[in-house]
Parts: structure tokens; C-alpha cells; sequence
């Protein structure tokens, strides 16, 4: 039996041992013919604009062996080593750790590693973004070179951490200002922003107003209150794009007289809010030629507050564009659209309501869009409002009613030719653009009331002798 089990191992190795051999011999063949090359995937890796100091996102790249036979990469090494901030995973290996050089990798054929790429650059002390580059080369056993060149623009920037003012205070453009934690207005104190500022809210930041808030940009000049984040989600689709990047601005029980005047506020959670328990006579925002646009939840929120928004474009949220409860809003020349991209289960550009804890004392809407994808765009509480509300001269998207608080109204049919996105130049829903300018076709064009239009439009241009609705005039 013994004897037996000794011919039968015998046989198996006899038998496994070619494979083996062959194998081995497959996996182990490896080439130094200078003809013999690394595929690159890409041979530039362009990360996109970065503030100095600040982690990048990773990019990645893939470099595959399709030569044949093995190959053997001798050094893998950044030109200009830690100069750059530059920092380089190669199939799991990082090169920071090792001296910005790794040695002796293996590339058996048919194989392929995965390199990764981050950066934080230095300051440069340049006002203005410089680009930053190095190159990744790979130096094959034969002595063959390939690269693959390593591009960032670096932008320095200044930083705020969990500010609470306390005093009047103006901030002022200059370099970019990337706000951690978020700014707080304290009760009594007042922050300026001057046009040409734009603050950077990294996610969870925001503003919170319990005293007062002035954004005074100008025309040509806008303040901008955005996201950080300077990547892009895909190709088609910068982070700047995307809602929910900060917090937004929330006016508080104790805070009057804000002032937001050439303004973009913009992919927020909320852009604004006001959510006061009581309603006051006192004004507690004035918003003009300015920008809410792209926001995860409300673009703008207002309960129980004395309101006035005039030429502002205010499109596209998950909840509502606008939504008031109560309080005194008066809105002119406004273009309040509905064509939020992220969600199909988003709110309408307008709603409007009248409860117990929140009377509607006065709504008026006049010379103003209220449109989206949706066939009604425009839903009120009317049984508890009573008369308290008026629409004069608007484009309204919503189904046709006899209303004598509603005088002068375009209303929109699914069925026309010039309704809903075709009122615009331009509403792209594969890349996420939307242009809120009049179509020369649009029925806003020359429809507005001469008698209570605004004689400029968002842009801070003059508009004509027939003034159009919305923010924008049309111009020829």
C-alpha cells in the first residue's frame, strides 16, 4: 500500500510540475528591451484650483504593462521632491514616506498599478493663483524615462475660525477668505461685507445674524458667498455647482435693518432664513439685485418678518425658491424659477401661507416670474389669507383662476410655445447651467407695469421705456 501511495505522489508531481514550470516562467519573464514600455493612462494629472495650505482632493491614474513580458521600474521619483506639496501613492507606497523616491516595483505583464495624487501647496505670496507643477517619472530597468506631469494652480488664501463679532466690523476684498466654523453678528454689533469679497464657507459654516448684516456690493462689483470646495463632483459638474456645500445666512429674533444689496448667495443648505416667533414692523431685510440660487433646502425662508426683495433672482431648491409665512413681503421684479436638478421631489418657486402663530398681514408680488418644471409653481394658503395678498402684472405658472387680487396676469400654459424654461436663455439640465436672461421670445419681455417696475435691472443696467417682468431686462 505504501509503495503504492509513493507512485501515485510521483505521478502528481510529474504531472503538476510543467504547469508550475510554465507558470512561473510567464510571470517571471521580465524584460530590460528599451522598446518595452509602461502604458500610461494619462500623461498629466491637472488637479483642480487649490487654496494654498489647503488638502486637495485625490485624482488617480492607472499605469498598465501591456508590453509582453514583465518590466521592472527601478525608481519612481518626483523631480522636485517636498518643493511643491505634492504627495504620491504608487500601488499602495507612499512616497512621502520614503523620500519622494520608491525603488524596485514590479509590473508583471498584463498587470497594472494604481497611483494616486494630492496636494497641498505653499503659500507663494501672490495675490493672484500661480501655477505649481512636478513631474512623476517612472525609470524603467533598461533605463528608459516616462513621465507624467503633475499641474495645480495654487491660490493663497486667509482664513476665519468661528468669528463672532462683537463690534462693527467691515470686511473687505483682498485675497479669498475661507470661513471654518462659521461667522456669528452678535446683538447690537454690525458686519459689513463690501462688494468685490467673496467668502469661502467650508461645509457646516455659515452666517448667523442676531444683529445686523450689510453685504454692499455694487454693480460690476458683487459680495459672493459660497462653498470651498474648488474640485469638481464629475467633469460636467464643479462642487460650486452642487447644494449643501455651507450653511447659509440665518437672521435671527434680534436682528433688524439687514441690507443685501449685489449679492450672490449661492449651493447652500439654506440661503436665507428668517424665523422669528412674533412678527415686528421693523424691516428685517432689504434685498436687492441680488443672486439665491441652488440651494438643498429653502433659497429664501421668511416667517413673521417684514420683508422687501427687489430685482433678484431666487431659483432652484430642493424645498421651496421662496417661501413666506406671514409677516409684510413685498417682492418686485423678480424672477423666482424652479428647475432644481438634484431632487425630482423639489418644492414650487413660490408658496405663501396665513396660521395662527403666522398672519400674512400683507403680500404683494408685482412685475415679477413665478415659474419651474412643475404645471403649478405657485401654492397659497387663500382659505385663511383672505385679502391680505396681490399679484399685478406677473407671469404666473400655475393653473388659471378667477382672483381679484391676482390683475394683469400671464398665465403659463404646459402647452405654449414660450412657458416655463423657454421663458430663459438657457436652462441645461445635462450640465446643470442654468442663464436666467429673458428668451427674446418670452412673454416677459415689455410686460411689466411702468408705473411700479424698477428702472435698473439685477445687473444694475437701465431698463427701456417697456420694462420687462423678472430680474432681467432683455436686451437686443
Amino acid at each position: 500500500m505504501l509503495r503504492q501511495m509513493q507512485k501515485i505522489r510521483i505521478f502528481v508531481i510529474l504531472l503538476i510540475a510543467p504547469l508550475l514550470v510554465a507558470a512561473c516562467s510567464d510571470d517571471d519573464s521580465f524584460s530590460a528591451s528599451r522598446s518595452n514600455l509602461l502604458s500610461l493612462e494619462t500623461d498629466t494629472v491637472s488637479m483642480d484650483t487649490v487654496f494654498s495650505k489647503v488638502p486637495s482632493s485625490a485624482k488617480s491614474f492607472w499605469v498598465f504593462n501591456n508590453s509582453g513580458d514583465g518590466l521592472r521600474i527601478s525608481s519612481v521619483k518626483l523631480t522636485k521632491g517636498n518643493q511643491t506639496g505634492f504627495r504620491v501613492n504608487v500601488d499602495g507606497a507612499d512616497m512621502t514616506d520614503n523620500g519622494f523616491v520608491l525603488t524596485d516595483l514590479e509590473v508583471r505583464k498584463g498587470d497594472s498599478i494604481r497611483v494616486f495624487v494630492e496636494v497641498t501647496t505653499p503659500e507663494n505670496g501672490i495675490d493672484d493663483p500661480q501655477l505649481v507643477e512636478d513631474d512623476l517619472v517612472f525609470t524603467l530597468e533598461s533605463g528608459v524615462q516616462q513621465k507624467v506631469n503633475l499641474r495645480a494652480w495654487a491660490w493663497d488664501a486667509e482664513t476665519i475660525s468661528n468669528l463672532t463679532v462683537t463690534s462693527d466690523m467691515t470686511i473687505s476684498p483682498g485675497k479669498p477668505i475661507i470661513v471654518y466654523g462659521g461667522i456669528t453678528v452678535g446683538e447690537g454689533a454690525t458686519l459689513i461685507i463690501r462688494g468685490g469679497t467673496t467668502l469661502y464657507f467650508h461645509s457646516g459654516a455659515g452666517i448667523t445674524v442676531n444683529g445686523t448684516l450689510k453685504c454692499y456690493g455694487s454693480e460690476g462689483n458683487f459680495v459672493t458667498l459660497r462653498g470651498d470646495r474648488l474640485d469638481r463632483m464629475f467633469d460636467n459638474l464643479p462642487y460650486d455647482m452642487v447644494s449643501g456645500q455651507w450653511n447659509g445666512i440665518t437672521i435671527g429674533e434680534t436682528s433688524w435693518d439687514n441690507e443685501i444689496l449685489y449679492t450672490d448667495v449661492h449651493s447652500a443648505m439654506n440661503g436665507i432664513v428668517i424665523n422669528d416667533s412674533t412678527f415686528s414692523p421693523y424691516y428685517k431685510l432689504t434685498m436687492t439685485n441680488s443672486i439665491v440660487h441652488n440651494n438643498q433646502g429653502y433659497c429664501l425662508s421668511s416667517r413673521n418678518a417684514a420683508v422687501t426683495v427687489l430685482n433678484c433672482q431666487i431659483t432652484n431648491a430642493l424645498e421651496d425658491c421662496v417661501y413666506i409665512q406671514g409677516g409684510h413681503v413685498t417682492i418686485n421684479n423678480t424672477t423666482m424659477a424652479q428647475f432644481y436638478r438634484f431632487d425630482s421631489e423639489r418644492g414650487v418657486a413660490l408658496r405663501f401661507s396665513s396660521k395662527t402663530d403666522g398672519p400674512l398681514y400683507q403680500l404683494v408680488v408685482a412685475n415679477s416670474i413665478v415659474t419651474g418644471y412643475a404645471d403649478d409653481q405657485l401654492m397659497g394658503d387663500i382659505d385663511s389669507i383672505g385679502g391680505n395678498y396681490a399679484f399685478d402684472h406677473c407671469i404666473l405658472c400655475t393653473p388659471e383662476v378667477s382672483d381679484s387680487m391676482l390683475t394683469n396676469i400671464i398665465f403659463e400654459s404646459p402647452d405654449s410655445a414660450v412657458a416655463q424654461e423657454k421663458n430663459f436663455v438657457l436652462i441645461d439640465e445635462d450640465n446643470y447651467i442654468c442663464d436666467f436672461r429673458l428668451d427674446s421670445l418670452s412673454k416677459a419681455v415689455n410686460g411689466a407695469n411702468t408705473a411700479t417696475s424698477s428702472t435698473i435691472e439685477l445687473t444694475g443696467r437701465k431698463r427701456d421705456e417697456l420694462p420687462d417682468i423678472g430680474c432681467y431686462e432683455f436686451y437686443k
